[in-house]
């Protein structure tokens, strides 16, 4: 069995030596990888992102290791249940969640024995308030979002179970520094009142952006680590983010069109997980993803922005376009090794 102790460390560069809680010229995964092996998942994670691995997400696996039914497993006395191939708010805990509890447990079990003497960043993902109240159904019918006491509610019960997660996974990785990523694909939807109801012939009603950033920055302050906050679709609030209190926006480079707002938030100190690497073979058109093309991209939006070439290195965290879970195993890790040869190229200028 392969052990943190026997791959290459982080960088010689301490993520103590920038504002930034990971090294200069790191990489990192968005969280979801293909296939239903944990341990060969672990292993590739910390083989080919040794300066900021993280906890791989296996969403083939089926219910409960999915973003919404994992995301699930955090919240503190809300239990949920499938129902017609949806999640949704229980009475009491029954065999869904207890197999989603399951499936978390033996992820952080193989992190447990494979991260054995690491030291160093690690991040942590779940699915963040907003898309939890997005995707989660409740016994009356309709999304949990359409309620804002109980998204309220669903904010505590999640800041709860989070610093719970981040305090195992502290106890079980002592020299471990955690970074935790909150997964917000459907922010944007909540924002703009594009969120369809069930029926598909309506929408639920828009979301005030200061009661979105409040319950996210009630997230963000409580669970007691630096926060990553992941948007994957086009529209990514990046300002009401930095203002929530997020160390770092993580998104595909090609839906950050207001350069504005993330210039000045680049500007005001807050990192950038930058998506560059395609997240399939069939989208980059070749066989493997290029470390080369990846740090060119991260280059040319800094030079858009105006900001000396050298400050992208630190912070910068190079990922892929979103997460892999789609992919292959063999192009799943050529991604990562691309990645992580990008943060390379762009910490040697």
């Amino acid at each position: 069995m392969t052990h943190a102790s026997d791959l290459p460390g982080p960088e010689p560069a301490a993520a103590a030596d920038t504002p930034w809680p990971w090294p200069p010229g790191a990489a990192s995964g968005i969280g979801s990888l293909p296939g239903t092996d944990v341990a060969e998942a672990q292993r590739i994670v910390l083989g080919e992102l040794p300066g900021l691995p993280h906890l791989p997400e296996l969403p083939a696996r089926g219910p409960g290791a999915e973003m919404t039914g994992r995301g699930a497993t955090f919240l503190v006395d809300l239990p949920v249940e499938l129902y017609a191939g949806r999640w949704r708010v229980a009475a009491r805990p029954g065999r869904d969640l207890r197999r989603a509890l399951d499936l978390r447990e033996r992820d952080l079990d193989q992190l447990t024995e494979q991260a054995d003497g690491y030291t160093g960043p690690v991040k942590l993902q779940a699915a963040g308030v907003w898309t939890l109240a997005a995707s989660l159904d409740v016994g009356l019918g309709g999304r949990l979002v359409r309620d804002h006491g109980a998204v309220r509610d669903l904010a505590a019960s999640l800041t709860e179970g989070l610093r719970e997660h981040v305090a195992e996974v502290s106890r079980r990785v002592p020299g471990a520094r955690l970074l935790l990523q909150l997964d917000e694909p459907s922010l944007p939807a909540v924002l703009a009142g594009t969120l369809r109801t069930d029926s598909g012939l309506h929408t639920y009603r828009a979301v005030a952006a200061g009661t979105v950033r409040d319950l996210l920055a009630e997230v963000i302050s409580g669970v007691g680590v630096p926060v990553v906050v992941h948007c994957c679709a086009p529209g990514v609030p990046v300002g009401l983010l930095q203002a929530a209190g997020a160390v770092a926006i993580a998104a595909d480079l090609a839906l950050l069109t207001d350069l504005d707002s993330v210039g000045a938030a680049i500007d005001a100190g807050m990192g950038l997980f930058a998506g560059v690497v395609p997240a399939t073979g069939e989208a980059s058109g070749t066989a493997a993803p290029t470390s080369a093309r990846a740090a060119g991209q991260v280059r040319t939006l800094w030079s858009m922005l105006g900001f000396p070439a050298e400050q992208a290195a630190a912070q910068v965290v190079v990922t892929p376009a979103c997460g892999l879970a789609g992919a292959t195993v063999p192009y799943a890790r050529a991604a990562l090794a691309a990645c992580r040869d990008a943060g390379r190229r762009l910490s040697e200028g």
